[in-house]
């Protein structure tokens, strides 16, 4: 399985669910959760299609065990940090252990990407580019 075929309809969902909860928002005229919302939309629609954007334009990355996992761990992190920061802005003070690992595993997870990303970089500056044929 590749990368990018677990992190763009991952993305897709996430960006459903938060467009739903901000409709839901909209409805209820209760915004109090708007910071979680907000969260999972950009860590969950915008990060992850732009994983996948990443892996699918670097097809040798796209199916390594180690891109699935930086997208698996991301896609667990993002949301147990949007539950987390739910509760915290609806008065659940237990949120905030659960918020706060949630984003340290993130952070991790983006410092994985990086190195991902700067690895790539590197294995395609060693790799000899095609000449065109004459």
């Amino acid at each position: 399985m590749k990368a990018s075929s677990v992190s763009f309809p991952a993305a897709v969902t996430m960006a459903l669910v938060g467009m739903g909860w901000g409709i839901m928002m909209a409805m209820t005229h209760d915004h109090s959760t708007m910071p979680a919302h907000a969260h999972l939309n950009l860590l969950g629609w915008v990060s992850l299609f732009l994983f996948g954007v990443f892996y699918r334009l670097h097809p040798a990355l796209d199916g390594s065990g180690l891109a699935l996992a930086q997208v698996w761990i991301w896609i667990v992190a993002t949301i147990v940090l949007t539950i987390g920061v739910a509760m915290i802005y609806r008065g659940n003070m237990m949120g905030d252990p659960i918020a706060a690992i949630a984003s340290i595993v993130a952070f991790l997870d983006m410092v994985l990407f990086g190195w991902i990303v700067l690895q790539g970089e590197r294995a395609g500056a060693r790799q000899p580019s095609a000449a065109p044929a004459e």
